[in-house]
């Protein structure tokens, strides 16, 4: 007894001592055989490594993926490498230990071509789809998706049938139905594998089912079944509809998105030239001057508080309002209350301005772009559908637009202030007889729509490049939002801006960029012949007779 004992317990040992060493022999060889030049063997390498079931081959095959697998040229030795400096900080590739830096000259990168991506893809598809991580297993069936290999079939339906989260078993069924669809036989399971894809309307669907359809060059067709080109058609079809669909959903979203840029970029402008009948040039170097400050402040949380960059946003609202308005007071202190009743010279003072102030940013902060960041909540996208995303920076400055309006129409509706800056606007002097300081009013008005410019600012610099010529790009925009809405009404201004973002974002597919733009230009120019006073007419300084 005590004999069986011990054999079994020297075969127990001999089998964990040999076993690992088996299987470390076995990773060697792979690794040595991605170091062949025959593509041939490089896949079965691949594929190996995939099926072995060594815990280093998928660190190895993602370093394969991404460039960053060498030999060592002095012993051969497989390494994983980081760029570090002017050389490699590098791991060895079987234990994944630390092995110090070395030159580029001292190592030999192991090639990789698109045919071998595509293999290597499928097989960490493979090694992650049974991942803990829900994100891990959503790329992995993307990664088979994309390729497609025959081997993957039964993978994919085990995955399939364990997996519990809803989305990642979407990504799973389309999977594993552009698998069978490009490696299946029996007819029946392709057409059912194309009317599984139907559900499915991005555009990567749509490329596999149109390539079902496809010709060769003599302009037969290159799918001999007739079922399943039937079954393709139609499947294309229906995804065709959906994207236009989706299409027509995201030009919607991009021009109102739009139009909550120029409401911001013009709601300010509003006040200066509707209210207060001041033709501001100098309005786009104050969106300038937010978006500037926003940098600023990111600056310091990035040098002084990294760890809370996230709320750097909420930091440079206020101060991007605080410096234009101040900024926005001094002008009309300075320049603009000596002005009054002379348009020209107003206009002409203000861009002499809005060139001293973009010369003066150059002068401080360079010429080039400046980098501002998104902090993680307005960072990436919803993707409501195939075909259609909306990014979160642009969701937020929908909101933000609409929330800094409904402050603005209570503040001027419900507060004194807002009762003295519309007594002013209708009627100066008998506003003045009522003891109202009307230089005083004028000075916290122009500031209020130069910080509201600044608050612009900060959010056009999470969508736009902040340079010296940032507000460049909106101020004609705004005026003809203010003009076509109505002069000093700012229900004019929400309606204008996106009436004219939406009719923006429709011409562009079929009149472009630059000639949609003039042909809003010439239908707001027609609109005011008609209507003189826009949208909605509003009594105010500047129409006083």
């Amino acid at each position: 007894m005590f004999r069986k004992v011990l054999r079994i317990s020297l075969v127990a040992v001999a089998l964990a001592v040999l076993l690992p060493a088996a299987a470390r022999a076995d990773l060697l060889q792979d690794l040595q055989a991605l170091t062949e030049k025959s593509n041939e063997t490089k896949a079965a390498a691949v594929e190996s490594l995939a099926a072995g079931g060594h815990e280093r081959a998928l660190p190895i095959l993602e370093a394969y993926l991404d460039g960053q697998l060498f030999q060592v040229k002095a012993d051969d030795r497989m390494v994983i490498g980081e760029e570090a400096g002017k050389g490699y900080r590098i791991f060895d590739a079987v234990t994944g230990e630390a092995a110090g830096e070395l030159g580029k000259r001292k190592l030999r990168k192991v090639r990789i071509n698109n045919r071998l991506r595509q293999v290597v893809k499928a097989a960490l598809g493979g090694l992650t789809l049974g991942s803990a991580d829900p994100a891990a297993r959503m790329r992995a069936a993307d990664a088979v998706f994309r390729s497609a290999p025959a081997e993957m079939v039964a993978p994919l339906e085990a995955a399939l049938a364990s997996e519990e989260n809803a989305r990642v078993a979407e990504r799973l069924r389309r999977a594993l139905a552009a698998t069978r669809l490009v490696n299946a036989e029996d007819s029946a399971l392709r057409v059912a594998a194309l009317q599984t894809l139907a559900d499915f309307t991005d555009p990567d669907v749509r490329a596999v089912v149109a390539g079902v359809l496809r010709n060769d060059d003599a302009g037969a067709p290159l799918e001999s079944d007739a079922a399943v080109r039937a079954a393709a058609q139609e499947t294309l079809a229906t995804i065709e509809r959906a994207l236009e669909f989706n299409r027509f959903l995201a030009s919607i979203f991009q021009g109102i998105s739009l139009g909550s840029v120029l409401l911001l970029a013009a709601i300010g402008l509003a006040i200066t030239f509707g209210v207060m009948g001041v033709i501001n040039m100098a309005h786009g170097e104050m969106v300038m001057l937010g978006a500037y400050t926003t940098f600023v402040v990111q600056e310091v949380f990035r040098t002084s508080f990294p760890g809370a960059f996230d709320y750097s946003l909420a930091v440079a609202i206020p101060a991007g309002f605080l410096v234009t308005g101040l900024v926005g007071i001094g002008i009309e202190r300075g320049i603009i209350r000596f002005l009054y009743g002379r348009p020209l010279e107003t206009l002409l003072a203000t861009w002499g301005l809005s060139l001293i102030l973009q010369q003066l940013v150059r002068s401080i902060f360079g010429p080039t772009n400046r980098e501002v960041g998104n902090p993680s909540w307005m960072s990436g996208a919803w993707e409501v559908a195939g075909g259609l995303t909306l990014t979160y920076n642009r969701l937020w400055i929908i909101v933000f637009a609409l929330v800094v309006f409904a402050l603005l129409m209570a503040l001027i509706r419900f507060s004194s202030y807002g009762l003295q800056m519309r007594a002013v606007t209708q009627n100066r002097p008998m506003a003045s007889s009522m003891g109202i300081r009307t230089g005083w009013v004028d000075a916290m008005t122009f500031g209020l729509g130069s910080g509201i410019a600044g608050m612009a600012g900060v959010a056009l610099s999470q969508i736009d490049n902040v340079s010296p010529n940032l507000g460049q790009g909106y101020i004609i925009d705004s005026f003809m939002v203010v003009v076509f809405g109505g002069v000093g009404n700012l229900w004019g201004t929400l309606v204008g801006a996106f009436s004219l973002g939406l009719v923006n974002k429709f011409l562009e597919p079929y009149a472009g960029a630059v000639l949609g733009k003039i042909l809003v230009l010439v239908v707001v120019i027609l609109f005011i012949q008609k209507r003189p006073r826009g949208l909605f007419a509003l009594r105010g300084r500047a129409v006083e007779n």
